[in-house]
């Protein structure tokens, strides 16, 4: 029988991941998702930013079965989550820039050119 919800993950800044970090980041259950954590489009959240994952979901339930969730984990080790593209490349850009050193990003709404009053997520490097 195949599996009807399946996460995986396929890339993370942690190293050696034990048992415990796998499980950890693939239960997004306690997360905050960054699309409801910004309220209205002038919002901005500041996450310090400690580590993060890419998660492969399969979800036969979903219109789209196949999607992928990315996991910011913070300083004081609250995770948040959203499926945005466009967020996570600025993402990975400031964490690859980075090379290990600390920083903390702020996440932010814009408008949409291309949908009239639809925001998409990003973030700057704070």
């Amino acid at each position: 029988m195949a599996e009807t919800y399946l996460v995986t993950i396929e890339e993370t800044s942690l190293e050696n991941l034990s048992n415990r970090d796998r499980v950890m980041l693939k239960d997004t259950s306690d997360a905050i998702a960054l699309d409801e954590a910004l309220t209205d489009e002038n919002a901005t959240l500041e996450i310090a930013v400690k580590d993060y994952a890419v998660l492969n979901v399969h979800n036969e339930a979903a219109d789209d079965k196949d999607y992928s969730k990315y996991i910011i984990v913070s300083e004081t080790g609250e995770k948040y989550t959203t499926g945005s593209n466009t967020f996570f490349r600025s993402f990975k850009d400031i964490y690859t820039e980075m090379q290990g050193e600390a920083f903390s990003i702020k996440v932010y709404k814009k408008p949409s050119t291309n949908y009239k009053g639809k925001f998409f997520l990003s973030c700057s490097i704070v």
